[in-house]
């Protein structure tokens, strides 16, 4: 939570001094925000599909990428995991005995599920009042639950059980959703986390960052993908909700 809060106000710091003198013609930190929040933008609009539904729900997704991305890449700072102190908890109820457990002062905000977990609740909180908010209740409950096609007839009369299962499974579908994400996120970062920290393990203290350093620049591109793969993820589910088929021949 530490971490995350200091992450958090070095994104506030950094947007504070891009935008404390502006200009038509951009430079400095202004042309390097600007162009950070133009590349989202114009990359969301191809997943979402539609400007008026991305000028709502713009905020939201390039939040949590840069969130995300200013997270794993601040978790490979010098120190972060790394220095602490330790605990030592008495576990003699279970029969380990004493056992001695280091806390670390600082740690990847998105190594811990709790926060992973908190922003996969955000979106599903803000999926439902987007989509219903766009589709209207009825037309979201369609949406899920009604024959999608053009059905007359007796086979109309089939088809709306077919779709209706159809429906509860996409149900569950929703569902998953958030655990799926949360879980996505953590465990890649987490993973990345401990792998270092056992490769750190294996040499003397003195040139502990030798063998860990290939891999610092694989985390440094593993952290960049899952922030873009959280933010696609929660994009596209937005769009197949809130597509409504109309340019389908497109």
């Amino acid at each position: 939570m530490i971490m995350t809060w200091v992450v958090a106000l070095a994104m506030i710091l950094f947007a504070q001094m891009a935008t404390k003198k502006m200009s038509m013609v951009p430079s400095g930190l202004q042309n390097f925000a600007e162009w950070i929040v133009e590349s989202l933008y114009n990359f969301l609009l191809g997943i979402v599909g539609e400007e008026k539904l991305l000028n709502r729900t713009f905020w939201f997704f390039a939040g949590v990428f840069l969130m995300i991305l200013a997270n794993n890449w601040a978790g490979l700072f010098p120190g972060v995991g790394t220095v602490g102190h330790f605990v030592t908890d008495s576990a003699a109820a279970e029969g380990y005995g004493i056992v001695d457990n280091f806390r670390p002062y600082f740690r990847g905000g998105n190594a811990d599920l709790n926060m992973t977990m908190a922003m996969s609740a955000l979106f599903a909180v803000l999926w439902f009042y987007w989509a219903i908010t766009e589709n209207g209740l009825k037309g979201f409950l369609a949406h899920i639950f009604a024959p999608k096609g053009s059905f007359k007839g007796l086979i109309l009369f089939l088809m709306v059980p077919i779709f209706f299962l159809v429906g509860i499974l996409e149900v569950i579908s929703i569902a998953i959703r958030p655990v799926a994400l949360s879980f996505r996120l953590f465990g890649n970062i987490y993973g990345g986390e401990q792998t270092l920290e056992k490769l750190m393990g294996m040499v003397p203290s003195a040139i502990a960052f030798l063998p860990a350093l290939p891999f610092m620049f694989m985390e440094l591109l593993v952290g960049f993908v899952q922030a873009l793969v959280y933010m696609l993820l929660c994009a596209v589910f937005l769009r197949l909700i809130c597509d409504h088929g109309d340019d389908h021949a497109h």
